[in-house]
């Protein structure tokens, strides 16, 4: 019975993706209408690979930073630790880059749109991972915590040399997908009028109305710069795995 439930997914599933590229393949593209703004879209990839790269660094840092204030043992740091991952992930994101820009960015007068967008990035991708981080510290059995103790470790080298090489192992796979959904959510940064790859592809299809042949290399274009972290994570996965 198992065997013929998986031998019916699996045809179910194939003929789902034969489908699907015979649709793309078969459609009635105008790709000339677009090779006008083939420079503009590879300069807006390039846009997209920077934002999210900056972001990408600077929102592992802030992870990092909030994991520590929730774990803290000062309360209040601890209180606003908690209260900026709650604020954060119960906001949407493009609320936060209007007000970032259009309201806290000009009080600040600061007026560059590439540090302010991916600042915005970096700083709602933090809360997610500062989430992610603390749940894997937290998942270290307690047996870990008392034989690091036992041995006379302190607590700083409890973290580094007990907890911190074990909880990597299990939040791998959630940070990638983590990473992956920032590089799509600076798709959104187009609100502020920065010239990455989302806004180019908009302004190429409003001109020509080829909105297959403007949309289609963007889909391409996050898929190359996702599916490295992927096959990244699984690669420090294989690297870092040991036998129980």
């Amino acid at each position: 019975m198992r065997r013929f439930v998986n031998i019916s997914v699996t045809a179910i599933l194939g003929a789902t993706f034969c489908f699907f590229f015979y649709v793309l393949l078969w459609h009635d593209y105008r790709w000339e209408a677009i090779a006008p703004f083939a420079g503009n879209l590879f300069a807006g990839w390039g846009m997209t690979i920077a934002v999210s790269a900056s972001a990408l660094f600077l929102s592992t840092l802030i992870g990092a930073g909030l994991t520590a204030g929730q774990l803290a043992t000062f309360a209040p740091a601890r209180w606003l630790a908690r209260g900026y991952v709650e604020l954060v992930r119960g906001t949407p994101l493009l609320t936060q880059i209007l007000i970032g820009y259009y309201l806290v960015a000009p009080a600040l007068h600061w007026e560059n749109k590439f540090t302010v967008g991916f600042v915005i990035l970096a700083a709602f991708a933090g809360a997610y991972l500062s989430e992610i981080f603390r749940a894997g510290i937290l998942s270290i059995p307690r047996s870990q915590w008392e034989s690091a103790r036992a041995i006379g470790l302190t607590g700083a080298q409890t973290y580094r040399f007990v907890v911190i090489p074990q909880a990597i192992r299990r939040v791998l796979p959630a940070t990638a997908g983590q990473f992956a959904n920032l590089i799509k959510d600076s798709s959104l940064l187009y609100v502020i009028g920065l010239g990455e790859f989302t806004m180019q592809a908009r302004q190429a299809n409003a001109q020509t109305y080829a909105t297959f042949e403007s949309y289609l290399p963007l889909a391409i274009g996050y898929l190359a710069r996702t599916l490295p972290i992927s096959f990244a994570s699984r690669w420090m996965e294989n690297r870092t795995r040991y036998e129980h």
